[in-house]
């Protein structure tokens, strides 16, 4: 396997579990130095050991965490190359009026005002460096409407809105950014949000974290010339019937 991005610096948010594992291990295969972080600082540790890869116990929804993330990193690495904004949560699947104002909060805020939060600090790093790549992991959910998913999907279209408006932002600064759009994975973003597991054989038709791993990784391998804007990603087990 070619080492296509030896020398980048890369950063997983919610690197130890589903998509964001498979994502690290894409790109530490490839060559970069990968860094996860995540707030089960337990599995955090034991997935870094498992990739051999650096990790950082941090919430993204906390903006002394992300200071802190990034001064360990520019102290260690001296640059970012790579910010995949992959944390998020589904928190629970229900009709709006059934949800607390607090869990609302934190939905938009694991969802999307994290990924700002990493966004307008990489941003900053990336434009002194004439370069970069960030890949944002939104969700079919910002483009399609489902009962009980109100608050997910607004997060999410916003995820969308704001790679649009970073790509028109950090395109003469050689810096790219993706909204990378997946639906139905193999991970426990259901079970996570109350709804029940799949059985063992769909799972396997999903999308895999491995697969989207390989996504990313050639999103960042493209000719420096080149962005993707947005890319949309289906298994074809799932039955789409929108709006």
């Amino acid at each position: 396997m070619k080492k296509i991005l030896t020398g980048q610096t890369a950063i997983v948010t919610g690197g130890a579990k589903g998509y964001g594992k498979g994502i690290a291990t894409a790109l530490k295969a490839r060559g970069a130095k990968v860094w996860i972080t995540g707030r089960d600082e337990q599995t955090l540790k034991r997935v870094a050991l498992e990739l051999d890869v650096c990790a950082v116990h941090a919430d993204v929804t906390s903006t002394a965490d992300w200071d802190s993330l990034f001064t360990t990193i520019m102290k260690e690495d001296k640059r970012i190359d790579i910010l995949v904004n992959n944390a998020g949560a589904g928190i629970k699947v229900a009709s709006l009026d059934e949800w607390a104002d607090e869990e609302i909060i934190e939905a938009v805020n694991v969802n999307l005002t994290g990924t700002i939060l990493g966004c307008a600090r990489v941003a900053r790093i990336m434009k002194k460096q004439m370069s970069g790549t960030i890949i944002n992991i939104s969700s079919v959910c910002e483009r399609q409407a489902w009962p009980g998913y109100a608050v997910y999907s607004a997060a999410k279209a916003g995820v969308g809105q704001l790679s649009t408006c970073l790509y028109v932002e950090l395109r003469k600064f050689g810096v790219r950014v993706t909204n990378l759009i997946p639906s139905w994975g193999s991970t426990n973003w259901a079970i996570a949000a109350g709804l029940p597991g799949r059985s063992a054989n769909d799972d396997a038709k999903c999308i895999q974290p491995a697969q989207i791993g390989e996504l990313v990784v050639t999103i960042c391998t493209l000719p420096s010339n080149l962005e993707i804007q947005d890319i949309t990603l289906w298994p074809l087990i799932q039955e789409v019937i929108p709006l």
